[in-house]
């Protein structure tokens, strides 16, 4: 089958500049590439054939052999791409150039990276986790944190070069802090090795930082917790982050609150829960006792035949919440303790009790017959 013409596969005129010639192939092969049309034959073709048209009419001297001679006078070995002649160079750059656009500059080397990356980075987030009481949590406060980080160093000015020094260019990428390696027709563009992706190398480091522009340092902080902050909360201290580098912007500091455990309270977002023990007498015939909360204490009305497992609520005895706009409520428990270390008396007259209850037992213990006349329907079934 016979070839078609190269100015026709690419789509420019026989006198299109080398800059139309590539901006024609990245664009045919943008589109036909294998990768954006898996299994399709004719994509694949027409991509190989882009392809062997850029490759020959970007070398000069392929293109005026191509231009007197027509496909007779091109190498059919050259057109390959194996010689690595000028031609194969500037498809490896085309290529490098739409791999880059491809996969979304992943490794590639696209036209934007060919002219160096910004050097300038933002410093690092940090977080440090702080342990407050629940009393504190509540009602907010202010305290003092000490915390390690980098900072840019005073003696270089975060240059890392000795004073009266500065920064050279690297010759090895001559500034750009990316260097191209190829191999067949891929082009992938990484890091200078010598200069890390700065640009720069420093002949004189600052003997203060060690040429890095960032020492380590311990500073102290002060930090006001929000009343109402839950666990994990974090408050957020803008710029006292990491040291940026080359001039960049500092990062942020997180404070994660960790709230510990309270010896009556538990938290359940706004709302706080506690158990509250009663005496057996009390249960019975009622009474009033009082139970603490976090702004002082308050008294319950105990009424008479209270059974353990009655939960009692004090309406906004509870958080206020950062984001809430009530206060939440205070939910006691009543646990009826068992009396225990009893003297001879007492156990005498908790026998005599039993006696009198047991004679009219469905009257005063009608929990209990409830649950013994199911376990007994239980085994007669």
């Amino acid at each position: 089958m016979a070839k078609r013409d190269y100015y026709e596969v690419l789509g420019v005129n026989r006198d299109a500049s080398e800059d139309d010639i590539k901006k024609a192939y990245r664009k045919l092969a943008m589109k036909f590439h294998p990768d954006r049309n898996p299994d399709n034959k004719d994509a694949e073709e027409k991509f190989k054939e882009a392809k062997e048209a850029y490759e020959i009419l970007s070398d000069s001297q392929k293109r005026g052999a191509y231009d007197s001679y027509g496909h007779a006078g091109v190498d059919p070995s050259a057109a390959a791409g194996a010689g690595g002649g000028a031609g194969f160079s500037n498809f490896a750059d085309a290529f490098g150039d739409i791999f880059g656009d491809i996969f979304g500059g992943a490794g590639g080397g696209g036209a934007g990276n060919r002219q160096g990356r910004s050097n300038v980075f933002r410093g690092a987030d940090l977080r440090y986790n702080l342990e407050i009481t629940l009393e504190q949590a509540a009602h907010g406060f202010e305290t003092k944190i000490r915390i390690p980080t980098m900072a840019k160093c005073e003696v270089c000015s975060g240059s890392g070069a000795k004073p009266g020094t500065q920064p050279t260019t690297c010759p090895t990428c001559n500034g750009q802090g990316q260097v191209r390696m190829t191999q067949g027709f891929f082009s992938i563009q990484q890091n200078c090795p010598r200069c890390h992706g700065s640009g720069k190398i420093i002949p004189t480091p600052c003997t203060s930082c060690g040429g890095t522009g960032r020492i380590k340092q311990q500073k102290t902080l002060s930090v006001k917790i929000p009343s109402g902050v839950d666990e994990g909360d974090r408050v957020r201290l803008t710029g006292e982050g990491e040291a940026g580098v080359n001039g960049g912007p500092p990062g942020d500091l997180y404070v994660q609150v960790h709230i510990k455990e309270h010896t009556v309270f538990q938290r359940d977002h706004d709302d706080l829960h506690c158990e509250m023990p009663v005496s057996f007498a009390t249960a019975a015939l009622g009474g009033e006792i009082e139970i603490p909360t976090l702004d002082g204490s308050a008294r319950i009305k105990i009424p008479a035949e209270t059974q353990s497992g009655k939960t009692f609520r004090l309406r906004g005895k509870g958080i206020k919440g950062v984001r809430s706009r009530e206060h939440g409520d205070l939910f006691c428990h009543v646990v009826v303790e068992t009396p225990v270390k009893l003297t001879e008396r007492q156990k005498e007259l908790l026998r005599e009790f039993e006696s009198v209850t047991q004679k009219d037992a469905a009257r005063h213990n009608p929990r209990a017959k409830t649950w013994f006349d199911k376990v007994k329907e239980f085994f007669e079934s």
